[in-house]
């Protein structure tokens, strides 16, 4: 065998040096003539591990999240100011309107109030038309007889067996009532009384301290002979008598000299006489006597002006037509 040039062709169809694979492979890359991950990614090692971006998917995802931040925040602003402009507008269209109508309206006169709407499951509040009685006046009942029936005796006019006013105590003695008004009178007060159709007189007398006064009420059917008997006492002459009794020793009888008043409310007359339970004269410089008077005479007039009180209040629980 011969090594010379009858020798194997090792070196391939063309001269020796040549890629034994043939002539069509040339001087291409011997995996092939294109890289197996594409042009896109000439640049990328073919032999790097097959891993994802982190930071890019991290940043991404943060780009997102920025993104639909302010999307919201920018909607939340713009639906304020939707509602902020309604608002608005609502309130100047009442206010325009309510404006006009106080340019138009007289300042002194009151605001009306809306009643409730008609679609309200409340009913309406309804006044009667007809106007309340008025409150009956307490001298109403007392002036006349018609109307003046409570109970009247001593112990109603003068309850108790003491009086105070102030500081001022007063024992209570005797008490009377008689229908014969000319028997509890001196002088010409009987006459007077008779004339005018007096219907009783109740007495009681109170002391205090050696002074003692007697307070006469005479009782008469209507006010107006109430006050024709008061203006028609001679208080010098006459007045009512002092009763004496239950402590009370004789005092102002003739010939002593003693304080007399008279007054009248409704159709009550009443009278006092009050001086010294020792019999001593009585001088205008003898305060204790005017003092004492005057407490009697006082506490009478509020007696009497209860009566009158206490009817009115229940004439005004009465229902009407009872």
């Amino acid at each position: 065998m011969s090594f010379g040039q009858g020798g194997p062709p090792w070196g391939g169809p063309g001269s020796p040096g040549q890629d034994p694979y043939g002539s069509q492979r040339g001087s291409q890359d011997p995996y092939g003539a294109q890289d197996p991950y594409g042009a896109q990614n000439s640049s990328r090692d073919p032999y790097a591990p097959d891993t994802p971006d982190w930071a890019a998917l991290a940043d991404a995802s943060a780009a997102r999240t920025r993104r639909r931040r302010w999307l919201l925040i920018g909607g939340g602003v713009l639906a304020t100011a939707v509602v902020t402009a309604i608002v608005a507008t609502a309130v100047v269209s009442m206010s325009g309107g309510g404006a006009d109508r106080a340019a138009d309206k007289n300042p002194s006169e009151p605001t009306a109030v809306t009643g409730a709407p008609s679609g309200s499951a409340e009913p309406e509040p309804s006044f009667s038309s007809v106007a309340p009685l008025p409150v009956p006046s307490p001298k109403d009942f007392i002036s006349s007889a018609d109307r003046d029936r409570a109970p009247l005796s001593a112990d109603t006019l003068f309850p108790g067996r003491k009086l105070t006013m102030g500081d001022r105590v007063y024992e209570k003695g005797a008490t009377s009532s008689t229908t014969n008004c000319a028997a509890a009178t001196q002088g010409s007060l009987g006459s007077v009384l008779a004339s005018n159709s007096c219907d009783r007189v109740i007495r009681a007398t109170y002391a205090r301290d050696g002074v003692a006064v007697t307070i006469g009420v005479a009782v008469f059917g209507e006010e107006r002979q109430a006050l024709k008997a008061k203006n028609e006492v001679d208080q010098k002459k006459s007045g009512v008598a002092s009763l004496s009794g239950a402590g009370v020793t004789t005092f102002c009888r003739a010939p002593s000299v003693c304080r007399r008043t008279v007054n009248s409310y409704g159709r009550y007359v009443y009278f006092t006489v009050g001086g010294f339970t020792s019999g001593k004269d009585v001088t205008t410089a003898d305060k204790d006597v005017y003092s004492t008077g005057d407490d009697i005479a006082e506490f009478t007039f509020r007696q009497i002006h209860r009566r009158g009180v206490l009817q009115a209040s229940a004439a005004a629980t009465v229902p009407a037509g009872q």
